[in-house]
């Protein structure tokens, strides 16, 4: 059965495609076929969708079996406005159908599926559907990108606590920057003395994925 993995995050811009990627070419070395999907992608300026060219790009490199591939069956849903889908589609419905359905279509020839979503988890689809919701429609486990900048504490810890109200599986991941020198200092101590986890998503990607899987 094919596994299914939806990227989420604290925020928006705290790496999810940086970290998707990092992920496809893991789960690639180990054998296993790879697919990518990012449902909806908003701040689609003249139809170039520079998250979906991106994954498309990675992911060519990795499953043969995808070459046929365009930006289109990455990035389902383009919205020009860079703002919540709600916002950006002045409240159009969801299509959750369609993107089931391509989901399904890349499992013919996927073993694990990657999903990478907009935004962080309460960021408002319409008016049925918040981000967190679609992780549980897809029947995904989730891995949430965390940033280490000041702040993090507290941002983690509301997005741990959303995705434990939902029942929903999943993994934490800091998205280490250059200039994340101070996360030691003021953040990291309060994560190991509380016995959390700190998993990097740069250092830690090998873990990540075999945790993910295992879930």
């Amino acid at each position: 059965m094919t596994k299914r993995i939806f990227v989420t995050a604290t925020n928006t811009n705290i790496g999810k495609t940086y970290t998707t990627k990092l992920l496809l070419k893991e789960f690639a070395s180990k054998g296993l076929s790879v697919g990518v999907i990012k449902p909806i992608e908003t701040g689609v300026v003249d139809g170039y969708a520079e998250d979906a060219e991106e994954l498309l790009e990675s992911v060519k490199k990795l499953n043969p079996k995808l070459w046929h591939l365009e930006a289109e069956d990455i990035a389902l849903i383009m919205y020009e406005m860079s703002a919540a889908p709600f916002v950006a589609s002045n409240n159009m419905p969801l299509d959750i159908k369609r993107i089931k359905s391509k989901i399904e279509e890349l499992e013919a020839c996927c073993d694990i599926i990657v999903i990478e979503g907009a935004g962080g988890l309460y960021v408002p689809i319409d008016e049925e559907y918040m981000m967190i919701d679609l992780i549980q429609k897809l029947d995904a486990v989730a891995l949430l990108v965390t940033h280490c900048s000041l702040g993090c504490i507290n941002d983690t810890l509301l997005s741990k606590k959303a995705l434990e109200d939902k029942k929903i599986k999943h993994v934490i991941a800091f998205n280490f920057k250059e200039d994340d020198e101070s996360f030691v200092r003021v953040s990291e101590p309060y994560f190991l003395k509380t016995d959390f986890k700190v998993l990097k998503v740069g250092r830690d990607i090998d873990i990540i994925c075999d945790v993910l899987y295992n879930l």
